[in-house]
């Protein structure tokens, strides 16, 4: 913490050394496309913490202009955009008349951050930082890979137009070939495209072209060598004012869609050695996000561009306590009277609804849990990007309902659309002083998040209790209702997790308030280390898990499991009593995998 607060003492007192460019419609993605659309967010939210970027450093783009645009693609290829299944090609899925529009908005948006990008640097001799872009597929006449526009070539023309003349070197570090790029300067000796990929995408010929195809299965040795060994020579003989960098993070190990096998390591050695090598030539640098799949790759652009601000390492955190920390930041900025408001304006109005409510004799609820009204509730449901998230799963237009007279707990649904067909979320919960003696805390009852549009596959099969696959947004879903608990002054969080696969991966942040069950729950995940979470669920839930001094079968009891934000209730899951209760429970308890769970 003190070494935080110094560095933000420190970077504060001096002028920065990097613009960040982005927009919040950057979270704007399209369902289908394996980028995350929090990933700028998240890269945003872990720099702010640790006090390294300020407000005025964060630059909000304007969509590409047609003109700059034309620069670079063809009349032809714009107007095919106008018809759905020229996207469909270029995006790998059905793109609908209503989301043409918006697929375009949001590569215009990215490219326009480019652009602006590159005014930075030029103007402010600064490290500029595009927290999107890096559509490096599309050349003059199509698109292809998710790539519409190629941003990286319409901000260089644009320079050129504006009397820019020094040499640009675009270094392409996405697991992919630059092969748009590569294309569009293929007669330009001003420009030289250097990439190393796993295979080449097109021909490969260009006056100032370096173009490196590794196969796949690469690891850091090859990858590092690679680089140390091409890119100097380019970098001393070329002589660049400008440098683009197209840090992909595709390259990854753990990536979702990709074949090599750096480690984040290696990531970082690399994005080392490329700024340190624009530094020494004292070319001006501009980065663009490039290629990244999953939700952990953000974790790989954030470990560098804290480096580039800070001048050493500082660990990201893993995505839960990243989304905690996001989501106290929207928090901390929403005015409370918002929350309670009926109209979202604030103020004291009552409604019809909230006068019944205080009449005597007729008891009434008005507030969700008491405190948030339903304008409160979808306000901070948008701004936390739950919303939005739904929307890019393909959901529209999705519909909040709460029921605030249900006899089990207030609930809460989201519904896909107007006419509430599709059950997307249902949340039924209320505040409890008789859950854990001596606290109030947030008692979840239920919880069902569902995606009734997805179909179960052979490498996808039901998690217990599932009927169609989930949403892929529990912890944001967790996340909303800390701060939630938080906001009420409560002492925590308790649920009891119907299936074993709920409670492990909750388990980290959580304790169960029974020893026993808390020492049971750690034994299963010793016997089950070994196991993905799918199998090793259903085998808790089919009894293949079983003591060894009876064989009898591990019985999953939905034990209360608590995430305490107080000492109150901290000291029921914590601390050295605690933990001898664990030991002594753990004792005597032995258990063993029977038969094996299927893979």
């Amino acid at each position: 913490m003190l070494r935080r607060q110094w560095r933000r003492l420190r970077y504060a007192a001096r002028p920065p050394a990097v613009r960040f460019i982005y927009d919040p419609a950057y979270e704007r993605n399209i369902w289908g496309v394996p980028l995350d659309p929090l990933r700028a967010d998240r890269i945003l939210a872990f720099l702010a913490n640790e006090g390294l970027v300020r407000r005025e450093e964060i630059s909000a783009p304007q969509p590409a202009a047609l003109k700059n645009i034309l620069l670079v693609h063809a009349p032809g290829y714009l107007d095919a955009l106008q018809r759905p299944e020229t996207l469909t090609g270029i995006l790998g899925r059905e793109v609908s008349d209503s989301e043409l529009d918006q697929v375009l908005d949001l590569q215009r948006l990215m490219v326009g951050g480019t652009i602006q990008a590159t005014r930075w640097a030029l103007a402010a001799r600064c490290a500029a930082v595009n927290l999107g872009g890096g559509f490096h597929h599309a050349g003059r006449l199509r698109g292809m890979g998710f790539c519409v526009f190629n941003d990286l070539a319409v901000a260089i023309a644009r320079l050129r137009q504006r009397g820019f003349t020094e040499r640009v070197l675009v270094v392409d570090l996405d697991l992919h070939d630059g092969n748009g790029t590569r294309e569009i300067f293929a007669g330009d000796p001003t420009v030289h495209t250097f990439s190393v990929h796993n295979d080449h995408w097109g021909d490969t010929e260009a006056v100032a072209s370096t173009s490196i195809a590794l196969g796949g299965g690469v690891g850091d040795e090859l990858y590092l060598g690679t680089l140390l060994k091409a890119l100097p020579p380019v970098v001393e003989s070329f002589r660049p004012g400008l440098v683009l960098y197209l840090a992909g993070c595709d390259v990854a190990s753990d990536d979702a869609i990709g074949n090599w096998k750096i480690t984040a390591e290696g990531i970082f050695a690399r994005d080392r050695f490329v700024v340190d090598l624009v530094r020494g030539q004292g070319a001006r640098l501009v980065v663009v996000l490039g290629g990244g799949y999953g939700d952990a790759a953000w974790r790989y652009s954030a470990r560098f561009l804290a480096w580039l601000l800070a001048g050493s390492a500082i660990e990201p955190p893993d995505n839960e306590e990243l989304t905690l920390m996001r989501f106290r930041q929207i928090k901390a900025t929403l005015d409370p009277v918002r929350l309670t408001s009926t109209t979202g304006h604030g103020g004291w109005e009552l409604t019809e609804d909230d006068l019944v409510g205080i009449l005597p004799g007729v008891p009434r609820h008005t507030r969700f849990l008491e405190y948030f009204s339903k304008v409160g509730i979808e306000l901070i449901l948008e701004r936390f990007g739950i919303l939005q998230q739904l929307r890019a799963r393909g959901f529209k237009a999705p519909v909040v309902h709460l029921e605030l007279e249900h006899p089990l707990g207030q609930t809460l649904k989201i519904f896909g659309s107007a006419d509430r067909r599709e059950l997307l979320v249902e949340l039924r919960v209320h505040r409890s002083t008789r859950a854990v003696v001596g606290c109030e805390v947030l008692e979840i009852e239920w919880l069902l998040l569902q995606n009734p549009r997805e179909q179960f596959t052979g490498s996808r099969a039901p998690l217990p209790g599932q009927q169609h696959p989930g949403l892929g947004m529990l912890r944001e879903i967790f996340g909303w209702l800390v701060v939630v608990s938080e906001t009420l002054a409560l002492d925590g969080i308790v649920f009891r997790p119907s299936h074993y696969h709920v409670a492990a991966l909750f388990h980290r942040y959580t304790r169960f308030l029974d020893p026993a069950a808390e020492a049971l729950m750690r034994a299963l995940e010793r016997v089950l280390a070994e196991t993905p979470l799918e199998p090793a669920s259903q085998a808790v839930e089919e009894g293949h898990v079983v003591h060894v001094a009876t064989g009898e079968p591990v019985r999953w009891e939905g034990w209360t499991l608590a995430l305490a934000a107080t000492d109150r209730l901290r000291a029921r899951t914590e601390g050295d009593a605690y933990e001898d209760a664990v030991r002594a429970a753990t004792r005597d308890l032995r258990l063993a995998l029977g038969e094996e769970p299927r893979q």
